[in-house]
């Protein structure tokens, strides 16, 4: 299981045709909504752990009206910038890139909100507006 999704209301049973319809999210070059599974962004950070780096994994934690990733998307950074995994689909991984540094400095959890309004999102090439809660935490294993 890839996923774990809400099929209550027709919202959530839209959301899902939509995945269905275009596939589970992948890695995949050039795609700005793709992103690696759960099971491949761990797989970094248990190498990169294994090399002595010190990793920041951020998590989508909430999610409200659209998003391009569903809760639990992951995204992990190292202290040097490397990256695995999306949280957005592009529109704000340089944010939570940045953050997620700053966390491993600071060593200490940050959530983070984004948001953009219906009004808002056609002026920036979205179809509508959504908003997203990330929390941001040092890796500790």
């Amino acid at each position: 299981m890839d996923l774990f999704l809400a099929g209550n209301t027709l919202a959530s049973l839209g959301r899902l045709a939509d995945l269905m319809e275009r596939g589970l999210p992948e890695a995949a070059p050039g795609n700005p909504c793709g992103g690696s599974k759960v099971k491949d962004v761990l797989e970094d950070v248990m190498r990169w752990t294994e090399r002595g780096e010190r990793v920041a994994v951020a998590t989508v934690i909430g999610v409200k009206r659209s998003a391009p990733r569903p809760p639990g998307a992951k995204m992990a950074v190292t202290e040097r910038g490397e990256v695995s995994g999306a949280v957005s689909g592009g529109c704000v991984e340089g944010a939570v890139v940045e953050a997620a540094r700053e966390v491993l400095v600071e060593d200490r959890p940050r959530l983070l909100h984004f948001g953009i309004a219906d009004s808002e999102a056609w002026e920036v090439g979205l179809p509508c507006g959504g908003e997203i809660d990330v929390f941001v935490e040092p890796y500790r294993p």
